[in-house]
């Protein structure tokens, strides 16, 4: 933890140097009715010592649990030399922001980073990541709308079936823009994306598209992309990397691709951490990367024709030109971004298909079994990836609370934010899950829902 070494001396001597008598002095351009005198849910200050036990106690609460969650953060074996690997000082402690300081190594893996994601998605261009996967899809919206000839056209269509934070940080940026987000319902058999052709006749600005969606449900990403185009309209692809291995590129969406692809970065070498850091990742067709927020690295020769890299198509002063820059969310996530380029490396596309080819057939089987419970049930009819979602008998809450007790993590509970599901959870299984793993779920559910007997074959 980093540790201020001030004296009351030496903070008072830097206070008289500079002609105010207290740090508050420092900010009295703020209006009294703007500043909050205290924080209330904020606990009082701790020792190192007690900090250090109190999370000591919180990374306990995690232990010796099953994970069997998703819903957008994705537990993934990582092998152990990539954060060997990352965490080597010519690494951890050599990343800064601009071009000036950046070492050509970081600026070379960043480049292998963009080409990697570039081929996986099928797409001409990467940046160099943000922040995370809910503010790289606001990030896409605006820049769809900066792209866009139809200057008029400040409508986005977000489907409900798009990751609930995502919608909630993507609402939160762009609302006092005045960028207005329309709300795509879903089939409630299938769970895809269901499109009114009359919102054609409005002022529409970009499609996103989840692939898979927030239910684990493939859509129909190429009737979805050829009728956007059709209509003048851009496509945003959220799509999750690992399932990319195996599903079509959102560059090769229908006739002519998705124009711009985004998501999150975490399975790809990232721990759950309890929920971060991640990144966002993004991509698009060449001809809207004057548009694209974010680094990007390019490769060039000296004037020796030695090998250089640098930062390119955007000047450092980007960052202070307010509502007119292409982003002010004006740095990576780099040591993510480092993690997730070894991880790549060292797993190689093979690796990567593999991957998603054990979490496919796991999520199966898994389904499978659960489903021969009674009182779960399948709720989409829609061909799947990584995750689906069961519907219960019994309240979500309570069943995911007495799988807890069982050292299961059983699942995400939607009745918070598809409230019309009923009593559902979305489960999944990567290819971390033995049959042992597995099993021992089952067995778990089979005791919560002990009250419903396994239905028999017959039934």
């Amino acid at each position: 933890m980093p540790f201020i070494p001030h004296t009351e001396a030496e903070t008072q001597a830097m206070l008289d140097a500079i002609g105010v008598d207290s740090i508050e002095q420092l900010f009295d351009e703020i209006p009294a009715d703007l500043r909050v005198s205290e924080l209330k849910n904020v606990p009082s200050a701790l020792s190192e010592m007690q900090i250090s036990r109190l999370m000591m106690e919180r990374a306990e609460q995690d232990a010796n649990l099953q994970c069997f969650i998703g819903a957008g953060s994705y537990e993934h074996h990582i092998p152990a030399a990539v954060w060997e690997i990352t965490t080597r000082g010519e690494f951890y402690s050599a990343y800064t922001p601009y071009q000036a300081e950046a070492s050509q190594g970081t600026l070379q893996l960043l480049y292998e980073y963009q080409t990697m994601m570039a081929e996986i998605m099928a797409m001409d261009v990467s940046n160099a990541s943000l922040y995370d996967g809910g503010s790289a899809l606001a990030e896409a919206v605006l820049m769809a709308i900066r792209s866009q000839k139809k200057k008029s056209a400040k409508r986005t269509l977000m489907p409900r079936s798009v990751n609930p934070n995502y919608r909630r940080t993507v609402n939160s940026i762009v609302s006092s823009q005045n960028i207005e987000l329309i709300e795509l319902d879903y089939d409630k058999q299938s769970g895809r994306i269901v499109i009114d052709d009359q919102l054609a006749e409005q002022d529409i600005s970009a499609l996103i598209i989840p692939q898979p969606n927030f239910f684990g449900v493939i859509e129909d990403i190429d009737a979805l992309t050829d009728w956007a185009h059709q209509h003048n309209i851009l496509v945003i692809a959220v799509v999750n990397p690992i399932a990319m291995q195996l599903l079509k590129a959102p560059g090769d969406w229908g006739d002519k691709g998705a124009d711009i692809v985004c998501g999150e970065g975490q399975p790809l070498g990232i721990p759950l951490s309890s929920g971060g850091p991640y990144f966002g990742f993004m991509c698009c067709k060449d001809k809207f990367v004057r548009q694209m927020p974010g680094r990007i690295i390019g490769r060039t020769v000296d004037v020796e024709g030695k090998q250089g890299f640098s930062l390119t198509l955007q000047a450092r002063e980007q960052h202070i030109r307010r509502s007119k820059a292409t982003s002010n969310i004006c740095t990576n996530q780099g040591l993510m971004v480092t993690a997730a380029t070894i991880h790549m490396s060292l797993l190689g596309a093979d690796g990567l298909a593999r991957v998603a080819n054990s979490s496919h057939h796991n999520t199966q089987s898994l389904i499978s079994r659960l489903t021969d419970i009674k009182g779960v049930t399948s709720v989409f009819n829609s061909p799947c990836f990584h995750e689906t979602v069961l519907q219960l008998n019994r309240p979500a809450e309570e069943v995911l609370d007495d799988l807890t007790r069982h050292g299961i993590l059983g699942g995400f509970n939607l009745s918070h934010d598809y409230p019309e599901l009923g009593s559902a959870i979305i489960v999944c299984a990567t290819e971390t899950k033995t049959e042992s793993d597995i099993n021992a779920y089952i067995r778990a559910m089979n005791h919560v829902m002990q009250e419903y007997p396994v239905a028999s074959n017959d039934s």
